[in-house]
């Protein structure tokens, strides 16, 4: 059982997009585009430009210059047809005090009309290992259970494109197999995913295509084996 909306081949488009804040360059003009059933992956160092790419991919912030483009229309996370069926995680844990894990997800599945939410609630505690956790409220989680909580926050609406910046940290190893396998099962299912990470090993078992970026800059595009290896990165 998945929440998943209705597909398209020609999902996301990024054409020239750029962003300036102030006299700061943070992205330049770059091209990326991703489709249904593909996970395209950044790569790069704090301050290259990924986490800019991705608020721009998401409606959560204007390029300075060109166009963002989700299934045709300019992407805004205001909109309400983008919102139906983008489902962002982003770097940063934000979650209610007084909620607890299960009712962040129940607050979720009601936002986004999902049919059989209890059970698909069920379902998604048990995938992301808090099931245990259901009742308890955010300051009581590890760091890393927080970040399952937010996973599981995007995996139990609709969505056919997932956005992720760095997802895998703050997990252990274990963890960070699991998302590995929960990513590729996203692409088995039709979704795009698009993604910023650290970590070469989780671009090498889940990207089609990896984006290197440097200052701003794509400084290498393509298979993510020889990315990496025309950068130089060492992976096991």
């Amino acid at each position: 059982m998945r929440a998943t909306a209705g597909g398209s081949s020609a999902l996301l488009r990024l054409r020239k997009v750029s962003r300036t804040y102030g006299q700061r360059r943070a992205l330049h003009p770059v091209d990326l585009e991703v489709r249904a059933g593909e996970c395209v992956a950044l790569y790069g160092r704090n301050g290259s430009g990924k986490s800019t790419l991705l608020r721009i991919a998401a409606g959560r912030d204007v390029p300075t210059t060109g166009d963002a483009l989700f299934a045709g229309r300019t992407v805004n996370e205001d909109d309400p047809q983008v919102r139906a069926r983008v489902a962002v995680v982003g770097d940063a844990i934000s979650c209610y005090p007084d909620l607890t894990v299960r009712e962040h997800l129940e607050l979720v599945t009601v936002a986004h009309a999902v049919d059989d939410a209890d059970a698909w609630i069920d379902q998604v505690l048990a995938d992301r290992r808090l099931t245990d956790h259901a009742r308890a409220l955010p300051g009581s989680l590890s760091s890393g259970q927080l970040q399952s909580l937010l996973l599981a926050a995007a995996l139990v609406r609709p969505r056919d494109l997932l956005i992720l910046d760095e997802p895998e940290q703050r997990l252990d190893p274990a963890a960070r197999v699991r998302l590995a396998e929960l990513l590729v099962t996203e692409k088995q299912d039709g979704n795009a995913v698009l993604l910023a990470t650290h970590q070469a090993e989780l671009a090498l078992a889940v990207a089609d295509r990896l984006v290197a970026l440097e200052d701003g800059h794509v400084v290498a595009d393509g298979p993510p084996a020889a990315v990496l290896a025309e950068l130089g990165v060492r992976h096991d």
